[in-house]
Protein backbone atom coordinates (compact mmCIF):
# COMPACT_ATOMS: atom_id res chain seq x y z
CA UNK A 1 0.00 0.00 0.00
CA UNK A 2 1.30 3.46 -0.92
CA UNK A 3 1.89 5.24 2.37
CA UNK A 4 1.13 8.82 3.33
CA UNK A 5 3.74 11.39 2.36
CA UNK A 6 4.35 15.02 1.49
CA UNK A 7 6.42 16.06 -1.50
CA UNK A 8 8.19 19.33 -2.23
CA UNK A 9 11.11 20.13 -4.49
CA UNK A 10 11.90 23.84 -4.84
CA UNK A 11 14.90 23.53 -7.21
CA UNK A 12 14.46 25.20 -10.59
CA UNK A 13 16.27 23.41 -13.42
CA UNK A 14 17.57 24.76 -16.70
CA UNK A 15 18.43 21.88 -19.06
CA UNK A 16 20.12 21.77 -22.46
CA UNK A 17 22.96 23.18 -24.51
CA UNK A 18 21.89 26.78 -23.84
CA UNK A 19 21.13 26.31 -20.14
CA UNK A 20 23.90 28.69 -19.00
CA UNK A 21 22.07 31.55 -20.74
CA UNK A 22 19.70 31.56 -17.77
CA UNK A 23 22.38 32.14 -15.14
CA UNK A 24 22.31 35.94 -15.37
CA UNK A 25 18.58 35.98 -14.75
CA UNK A 26 19.00 33.88 -11.62
CA UNK A 27 21.88 36.02 -10.36
CA UNK A 28 19.61 39.06 -10.37
CA UNK A 29 17.72 37.51 -7.44
CA UNK A 30 20.72 37.68 -5.09
CA UNK A 31 23.07 40.21 -3.59
CA UNK A 32 26.48 41.28 -4.79
CA UNK A 33 28.85 38.79 -3.14
CA UNK A 34 29.13 35.33 -4.71
CA UNK A 35 31.26 32.46 -3.41
CA UNK A 36 32.41 30.56 -6.51
CA UNK A 37 33.15 26.97 -5.58
CA UNK A 38 34.86 24.50 -7.91
CA UNK A 39 37.21 21.53 -7.92
CA UNK A 40 40.67 20.77 -9.22
CA UNK A 41 40.72 23.13 -12.18
CA UNK A 42 39.22 21.14 -15.04
CA UNK A 43 36.63 23.88 -15.56
CA UNK A 44 39.50 26.25 -16.40
CA UNK A 45 40.82 23.88 -19.05
CA UNK A 46 37.47 23.30 -20.75
CA UNK A 47 36.37 26.93 -20.72
CA UNK A 48 33.41 26.66 -18.34
CA UNK A 49 35.17 28.76 -15.70
CA UNK A 50 35.66 31.66 -18.11
CA UNK A 51 32.03 31.51 -19.23
CA UNK A 52 30.71 31.57 -15.65
CA UNK A 53 33.09 34.32 -14.48
CA UNK A 54 32.15 36.44 -17.49
CA UNK A 55 28.46 36.18 -16.59
CA UNK A 56 29.18 36.94 -12.92
CA UNK A 57 31.16 40.05 -13.80
CA UNK A 58 28.57 41.22 -16.34
CA UNK A 59 25.98 40.86 -13.58
CA UNK A 60 28.02 43.14 -11.32
CA UNK A 61 28.97 40.44 -8.83
CA UNK A 62 31.93 40.45 -6.47
CA UNK A 63 33.55 37.01 -6.78
CA UNK A 64 35.10 35.23 -3.79
CA UNK A 65 36.75 32.03 -5.01
CA UNK A 66 36.88 28.71 -3.17
CA UNK A 67 38.73 26.29 -5.46
CA UNK A 68 40.23 22.87 -4.81
CA UNK A 69 37.20 20.90 -3.68
CA UNK A 70 38.34 17.27 -3.66
CA UNK A 71 36.26 14.26 -4.89
CA UNK A 72 35.50 13.35 -1.26
CA UNK A 73 35.23 16.76 0.46
CA UNK A 74 36.86 16.80 3.87
CA UNK A 75 35.81 18.44 7.12
CA UNK A 76 38.97 20.56 6.99
CA UNK A 77 37.95 21.89 3.58
CA UNK A 78 34.48 22.60 4.97
CA UNK A 79 35.95 24.77 7.74
CA UNK A 80 38.01 26.63 5.14
CA UNK A 81 34.94 27.27 2.96
CA UNK A 82 32.94 28.55 5.91
CA UNK A 83 35.72 31.01 6.75
CA UNK A 84 35.74 32.37 3.19
CA UNK A 85 31.95 32.61 3.05
CA UNK A 86 31.72 34.45 6.34
CA UNK A 87 34.60 36.85 5.66
CA UNK A 88 33.15 37.58 2.22
CA UNK A 89 29.65 38.10 3.59
CA UNK A 90 28.41 36.07 0.61
CA UNK A 91 24.85 36.31 -0.64
CA UNK A 92 24.99 33.26 -2.92
CA UNK A 93 27.14 30.16 -3.24
CA UNK A 94 27.63 29.09 -6.87
CA UNK A 95 28.93 25.53 -7.23
CA UNK A 96 30.47 24.71 -10.61
CA UNK A 97 31.40 21.04 -10.87
CA UNK A 98 30.17 17.57 -10.07
CA UNK A 99 28.31 16.10 -7.15
CA UNK A 100 31.13 16.57 -4.64
CA UNK A 101 31.30 20.28 -5.39
CA UNK A 102 27.51 20.59 -5.03
CA UNK A 103 27.57 18.53 -1.81
CA UNK A 104 30.31 20.70 -0.39
CA UNK A 105 28.48 23.90 -1.34
CA UNK A 106 25.42 22.79 0.61
CA UNK A 107 27.60 21.92 3.59
CA UNK A 108 29.12 25.41 3.52
CA UNK A 109 25.67 26.96 3.14
CA UNK A 110 24.39 25.44 6.40
CA UNK A 111 27.66 25.55 8.32
CA UNK A 112 28.94 29.10 7.83
CA UNK A 113 26.66 30.58 10.49
CA UNK A 114 26.43 27.46 12.66
CA UNK A 115 27.11 28.39 16.30
CA UNK A 116 28.94 25.12 17.00
CA UNK A 117 31.08 22.58 15.14
CA UNK A 118 29.02 21.70 12.03
CA UNK A 119 30.61 18.24 11.83
CA UNK A 120 29.30 17.39 15.30
CA UNK A 121 25.91 19.02 14.78
CA UNK A 122 25.02 17.92 11.27
CA UNK A 123 27.08 14.81 10.56
CA UNK A 124 27.39 13.10 13.93
CA UNK A 125 24.17 14.19 15.66
CA UNK A 126 22.19 14.64 12.41
CA UNK A 127 20.40 17.72 13.71
CA UNK A 128 18.29 20.12 11.66
CA UNK A 129 19.51 23.52 10.58
CA UNK A 130 18.48 26.32 12.94
CA UNK A 131 20.73 29.09 11.68
CA UNK A 132 21.06 31.31 8.62
CA UNK A 133 21.40 29.36 5.36
CA UNK A 134 23.25 30.81 2.37
CA UNK A 135 21.40 29.97 -0.87
CA UNK A 136 23.13 27.67 -3.37
CA UNK A 137 23.05 27.48 -7.16
CA UNK A 138 24.73 24.76 -9.23
CA UNK A 139 26.29 24.53 -12.67
CA UNK A 140 26.70 20.78 -13.15
CA UNK A 141 29.71 19.29 -14.99
CA UNK A 142 29.43 15.63 -13.97
CA UNK A 143 26.40 13.44 -13.41
CA UNK A 144 25.76 10.75 -10.83
CA UNK A 145 24.94 12.11 -7.42
CA UNK A 146 21.66 13.95 -8.07
CA UNK A 147 23.03 16.62 -5.73
CA UNK A 148 21.80 19.31 -8.11
CA UNK A 149 18.19 18.71 -7.00
CA UNK A 150 18.33 17.37 -3.45
CA UNK A 151 19.45 18.25 0.08
CA UNK A 152 22.17 15.63 0.36
CA UNK A 153 25.69 16.53 1.48
CA UNK A 154 28.46 14.01 2.16
CA UNK A 155 31.59 15.00 4.11
CA UNK A 156 34.64 12.91 5.02
CA UNK A 157 36.54 13.01 8.31
CA UNK A 158 39.80 11.14 7.74
CA UNK A 159 40.91 11.48 11.36
CA UNK A 160 37.75 9.72 12.57
CA UNK A 161 37.69 7.45 9.49
CA UNK A 162 34.09 8.41 8.80
CA UNK A 163 32.35 9.47 5.59
CA UNK A 164 28.83 10.64 6.42
CA UNK A 165 25.94 12.02 4.43
CA UNK A 166 23.30 14.32 5.86
CA UNK A 167 20.06 14.71 3.92
CA UNK A 168 18.89 18.23 4.67
CA UNK A 169 15.38 19.54 4.13
CA UNK A 170 14.19 21.34 1.02
CA UNK A 171 15.27 24.69 2.48
CA UNK A 172 18.83 23.55 1.68
CA UNK A 173 18.09 22.29 -1.85
CA UNK A 174 19.83 24.33 -4.57
CA UNK A 175 17.63 27.25 -5.59
CA UNK A 176 18.52 26.59 -9.22
CA UNK A 177 20.68 24.20 -11.21
CA UNK A 178 22.04 24.50 -14.73
CA UNK A 179 22.39 21.21 -16.60
CA UNK A 180 24.20 21.27 -19.94
CA UNK A 181 25.00 17.70 -21.08
CA UNK A 182 27.92 18.90 -23.22
CA UNK A 183 29.73 19.96 -20.03
CA UNK A 184 30.10 16.25 -19.19
CA UNK A 185 31.77 15.29 -22.50
CA UNK A 186 35.39 15.84 -21.41
CA UNK A 187 35.09 13.81 -18.22
CA UNK A 188 37.62 10.93 -18.05
CA UNK A 189 36.06 7.54 -18.75
CA UNK A 190 36.75 6.24 -15.23
CA UNK A 191 34.82 9.12 -13.68
CA UNK A 192 32.07 8.89 -16.28
CA UNK A 193 31.27 5.22 -15.66
CA UNK A 194 31.63 5.66 -11.88
CA UNK A 195 28.89 8.26 -12.20
CA UNK A 196 26.76 5.85 -14.22
CA UNK A 197 26.88 3.31 -11.43
CA UNK A 198 26.19 5.89 -8.75
CA UNK A 199 22.96 6.60 -10.63
CA UNK A 200 22.06 2.91 -10.81
CA UNK A 201 22.86 2.41 -7.15
CA UNK A 202 20.63 5.31 -6.14
CA UNK A 203 17.74 3.74 -7.99
CA UNK A 204 18.37 0.23 -6.65
CA UNK A 205 18.67 1.45 -3.06
CA UNK A 206 15.09 2.72 -3.35
CA UNK A 207 13.76 -0.06 -5.57
CA UNK A 208 14.84 -2.98 -3.38
CA UNK A 209 12.52 -2.19 -0.48
CA UNK A 210 8.94 -3.34 -0.09
CA UNK A 211 6.96 -5.60 -2.40
CA UNK A 212 3.91 -3.43 -2.97
CA UNK A 213 2.56 -2.60 -6.41
CA UNK A 214 4.13 0.85 -6.08
CA UNK A 215 4.09 3.51 -8.79
CA UNK A 216 7.65 4.43 -7.82
CA UNK A 217 8.84 0.96 -8.84
CA UNK A 218 7.43 1.34 -12.34
CA UNK A 219 9.17 4.71 -12.70
CA UNK A 220 12.46 3.23 -11.47
CA UNK A 221 12.28 0.29 -13.86
CA UNK A 222 11.94 2.73 -16.75
CA UNK A 223 14.86 4.82 -15.47
CA UNK A 224 17.02 1.71 -15.12
CA UNK A 225 16.25 0.47 -18.64
CA UNK A 226 17.05 3.89 -20.07
CA UNK A 227 20.30 4.09 -18.09
CA UNK A 228 21.47 0.65 -19.21
CA UNK A 229 20.69 1.46 -22.85
CA UNK A 230 22.31 4.91 -22.87
CA UNK A 231 25.37 3.86 -20.85
CA UNK A 232 26.36 1.31 -23.49
CA UNK A 233 26.20 4.02 -26.14
CA UNK A 234 28.08 6.57 -24.05
CA UNK A 235 30.95 4.19 -23.27
CA UNK A 236 31.53 3.72 -27.02
CA UNK A 237 30.90 7.37 -27.90
CA UNK A 238 31.20 9.76 -24.94
CA UNK A 239 30.04 12.72 -27.05
CA UNK A 240 26.73 11.16 -28.09
CA UNK A 241 24.45 13.99 -27.02
CA UNK A 242 21.27 11.93 -26.80
CA UNK A 243 22.87 9.29 -24.58
CA UNK A 244 24.62 11.79 -22.31
CA UNK A 245 21.56 14.03 -21.99
CA UNK A 246 19.35 11.06 -21.13
CA UNK A 247 21.85 9.95 -18.47
CA UNK A 248 22.05 13.46 -17.02
CA UNK A 249 18.26 13.59 -16.72
CA UNK A 250 18.07 10.07 -15.24
CA UNK A 251 20.67 11.03 -12.60
CA UNK A 252 18.56 13.97 -11.48
CA UNK A 253 15.36 11.92 -11.17
CA UNK A 254 17.16 9.04 -9.49
CA UNK A 255 17.74 11.08 -6.33
CA UNK A 256 15.56 14.18 -6.28
CA UNK A 257 13.36 12.41 -3.66
CA UNK A 258 10.44 11.62 -6.02
CA UNK A 259 10.89 7.86 -6.46
CA UNK A 260 11.51 7.38 -2.74
CA UNK A 261 7.91 8.30 -1.99
CA UNK A 262 6.01 5.32 -0.63
CA UNK A 263 9.26 3.34 -0.22
CA UNK A 264 11.17 2.24 2.87
CA UNK A 265 14.52 2.48 0.96
CA UNK A 266 17.64 0.46 1.72
CA UNK A 267 20.95 2.43 1.39
CA UNK A 268 23.26 -0.30 2.73
CA UNK A 269 25.41 -0.36 -0.42
CA UNK A 270 26.00 3.36 0.07
CA UNK A 271 26.74 2.95 3.77
CA UNK A 272 29.35 0.26 3.08
CA UNK A 273 30.75 2.15 0.10
CA UNK A 274 31.07 5.39 2.07
CA UNK A 275 32.90 3.61 4.87
CA UNK A 276 35.31 2.18 2.29
CA UNK A 277 35.82 5.72 0.99
CA UNK A 278 36.68 6.97 4.47
CA UNK A 279 39.58 4.48 4.54
CA UNK A 280 40.74 4.58 0.91
CA UNK A 281 39.48 7.88 -0.57
CA UNK A 282 38.41 5.78 -3.56
CA UNK A 283 36.02 7.10 -6.20
CA UNK A 284 32.52 6.91 -4.76
CA UNK A 285 30.79 5.15 -7.66
CA UNK A 286 33.48 2.47 -7.74
CA UNK A 287 33.10 1.73 -4.02
CA UNK A 288 29.44 1.04 -4.78
CA UNK A 289 30.10 -1.17 -7.80
CA UNK A 290 32.70 -3.22 -5.92
CA UNK A 291 30.31 -4.19 -3.12
CA UNK A 292 26.97 -4.35 -4.97
CA UNK A 293 27.14 -7.87 -6.33
CA UNK A 294 28.14 -9.49 -3.00
CA UNK A 295 25.50 -7.44 -1.18
CA UNK A 296 22.61 -8.11 -3.53
CA UNK A 297 23.39 -11.81 -3.85
CA UNK A 298 23.40 -12.00 -0.07
CA UNK A 299 20.04 -10.28 0.48
CA UNK A 300 18.31 -11.74 -2.58
CA UNK A 301 16.68 -14.65 -0.67
CA UNK A 302 15.05 -12.16 1.70
CA UNK A 303 13.43 -10.19 -1.13
CA UNK A 304 13.08 -12.86 -3.77
CA UNK A 305 9.87 -11.54 -5.36
CA UNK A 306 11.34 -8.09 -5.99
CA UNK A 307 14.56 -9.57 -7.36
CA UNK A 308 12.47 -11.76 -9.65
CA UNK A 309 10.54 -8.69 -10.84
CA UNK A 310 13.82 -6.84 -11.40
CA UNK A 311 15.16 -9.67 -13.52
CA UNK A 312 12.08 -9.81 -15.75
CA UNK A 313 11.19 -6.12 -16.03
CA UNK A 314 14.68 -4.60 -16.19
CA UNK A 315 16.89 -7.33 -17.66
CA UNK A 316 14.30 -9.16 -19.82
CA UNK A 317 14.94 -12.54 -18.22
CA UNK A 318 12.66 -15.24 -19.63
CA UNK A 319 10.83 -16.69 -16.63
CA UNK A 320 9.34 -19.73 -18.38
CA UNK A 321 10.20 -23.03 -16.70
CA UNK A 322 12.43 -21.47 -14.05
CA UNK A 323 12.14 -21.17 -10.28
CA UNK A 324 11.94 -17.78 -8.62
CA UNK A 325 15.51 -18.21 -7.42
CA UNK A 326 16.77 -19.04 -10.91
CA UNK A 327 15.03 -16.01 -12.40
CA UNK A 328 16.31 -13.66 -9.71
CA UNK A 329 19.86 -15.00 -9.99
CA UNK A 330 19.85 -14.65 -13.76
CA UNK A 331 18.86 -11.01 -13.36
CA UNK A 332 21.85 -10.35 -11.11
CA UNK A 333 24.09 -12.25 -13.55
CA UNK A 334 22.96 -9.96 -16.36
CA UNK A 335 23.56 -6.93 -14.16
CA UNK A 336 27.11 -8.14 -13.46
CA UNK A 337 27.73 -8.71 -17.18
CA UNK A 338 26.68 -5.12 -17.92
CA UNK A 339 28.86 -3.80 -15.11
CA UNK A 340 31.90 -5.58 -16.50
CA UNK A 341 31.02 -4.53 -20.04
CA UNK A 342 31.14 -0.81 -19.21
CA UNK A 343 34.33 -1.23 -17.14
CA UNK A 344 33.33 -0.85 -13.50
CA UNK A 345 35.55 -1.92 -10.59
CA UNK A 346 34.28 -5.25 -9.26
CA UNK A 347 36.84 -5.96 -6.52
CA UNK A 348 37.54 -3.76 -3.49
CA UNK A 349 41.22 -4.77 -3.52
CA UNK A 350 41.55 -2.56 -6.61
CA UNK A 351 40.38 0.34 -4.44
CA UNK A 352 43.04 -0.22 -1.79
CA UNK A 353 41.01 -2.27 0.70
CA UNK A 354 43.10 -4.71 2.77
CA UNK A 355 42.15 -7.47 5.19
CA UNK A 356 43.33 -5.29 8.07
CA UNK A 357 40.71 -2.65 7.20
CA UNK A 358 37.66 -4.90 7.15
CA UNK A 359 36.67 -4.71 10.79
CA UNK A 360 37.10 -0.94 10.86
CA UNK A 361 35.13 -0.47 7.64
CA UNK A 362 32.33 -2.59 9.08
CA UNK A 363 32.37 -0.56 12.32
CA UNK A 364 32.16 2.65 10.28
CA UNK A 365 29.15 1.39 8.33
CA UNK A 366 25.85 2.83 9.48
CA UNK A 367 23.22 0.08 9.77
CA UNK A 368 20.02 0.95 7.91
CA UNK A 369 16.72 -0.86 8.45
CA UNK A 370 14.75 -0.16 5.27
CA UNK A 371 15.94 -3.10 3.16
CA UNK A 372 15.04 -6.77 3.12
CA UNK A 373 17.64 -7.75 5.73
CA UNK A 374 19.07 -5.74 8.62
CA UNK A 375 22.75 -6.63 8.58
CA UNK A 376 24.94 -7.43 11.55
CA UNK A 377 28.58 -6.40 11.89
CA UNK A 378 29.71 -9.94 11.01
CA UNK A 379 27.51 -10.01 7.92
CA UNK A 380 29.03 -6.75 6.71
CA UNK A 381 32.51 -8.22 7.22
CA UNK A 382 31.47 -11.30 5.23
CA UNK A 383 30.15 -9.15 2.38
CA UNK A 384 33.38 -7.15 2.40
CA UNK A 385 35.45 -10.35 2.23
CA UNK A 386 33.35 -11.49 -0.72
CA UNK A 387 33.94 -8.12 -2.39
CA UNK A 388 37.70 -8.83 -2.19
CA UNK A 389 37.26 -12.18 -3.90
CA UNK A 390 37.90 -14.08 -0.68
Amino acid sequence: MLGNFSYSNPTKLYFGENALDYLSGELSNYGKNVLLIYGGGSIKKNGIYDQVVSILKASGKEIIEDPGVMPNPTVEKLYEGCKRAKEGNVDLILAVGGGSVCDYAKAVSVSTYCAEDPWDKYYLRMEDVDNKIIPVGCVLTMVGTGSEMNGGSVITNHEQKLKIGHVFGDNVFPKFSILNPTYTFTLPKYQMIAGFFDIMSHILEQYFSGDDDNTSDYIMEGLLRSLIHSSKIAVKNPTDYEARSNIMWIATWALNTLVAKGKATDWMVHMIGQSIGAYTDATHGMTLSAVSMPYYRYIMPYGIQKFKRYAVNVWDVDAVGKTDEQIASEGLDRMETWMREIGLVMNTKELGVTDEMLDGIAKGTFIMEGGYKVLTHDEIVAILKESMGE
